[in-house]
């Protein structure tokens, strides 16, 4: 871990809006989800909502460019869970959506808990969820084409909601939470030992906030292996042990 690059990941998680999200209703193109998160990585959005479409979900990474490493996407079985779980929490919803109550996106409030919900590429945001949404927003449009492609619109979006959150002193100090801003610092600086750590659902060892690294390295990798080479093997249990 160099110095510059633990700078970068630190002034990037100070920067980041635990309270600004994204929650895409359905979009089943790779590619559009990938760029999905790709835009919320380049305007400081911590967390992204996924509503699985029918053929489930996986990040396109050629066009995610590896900032699926830097936003936590949380998947929800259905947009009733995902509006629940957001509303509870004291989030607005702005839809991107062509309704009579639409508004221009620049004309709604970016600076409160807010979640954008962008619909599929072929229906858009569902009617039930619709419904939900405290506003219906739009990009006004100008040219013969009467709507963009759903990853695009979301950046044109989220570049309103930085530049009223910039205005507004927002990405001047941490918000992120100290539990969350040290859970990240330390899976942004050992990828290797946090899937080492996820893979055997071990605690992550404590790491030095000043250089990134592992306080003791060597110490708590003999520690794990004295752990399991204590750990009783599945097939000794007694209950698991075969009859005769």
């Amino acid at each position: 871990m160099t110095p510059e690059r633990l700078a970068r990941i630190k002034q990037t998680l100070d920067t980041r809006q635990p309270d600004l999200r994204v929650l895409t209703d359905q979009v089943h193109k790779p590619r559009n989800l990938s760029a999905i998160i790709r835009s919320c990585d380049a305007f400081g959005v911590a967390n992204m909502h996924v509503v699985w479409p029918k053929e489930g979900f996986r990040a396109f990474r050629k066009t995610a460019g590896g900032s699926y490493n830097w936003v936590t996407t949380h998947t929800h079985p259905t947009m009733d869970n995902a509006v629940t779980e957001l509303k509870a929490q004291g989030h607005k919803l702005y839809a991107a959506q062509l309704s009579d109550r639409a508004v221009d996106f620049r004309d709604v409030d970016y600076t409160v808990p807010c979640t954008i919900v962008m619909g599929n590429e072929v229906d858009g945001v569902n009617p039930v969820t619709a419904e939900q949404a405290d506003e219906h927003i739009v990009i006004p449009m100008m040219g013969m084409v009467e709507s963009l492609n759903v990853s695009s619109a979301c950046s044109i979006i989220l570049s309103e909601a930085q530049r009223q959150r910039k205005l507004a002193g927002m990405f001047d100090r941490q918000r992120l939470p100290d539990e969350e801003y040290q859970r990240l610092l330390f899976c942004w600086c050992q990828p290797t030992v946090k899937r080492y750590c996820d893979d055997r659902k071990l605690p992550y060892p404590p790491i030095d906030p000043d250089s990134g690294e592992l306080i003791d390295g060597v110490g708590w990798m003999q520690e794990v292996r004295k752990q399991r080479a204590n750990r009783p093997r599945w097939d000794d249990q007694p209950e698991n042990i075969a009859s005769e």
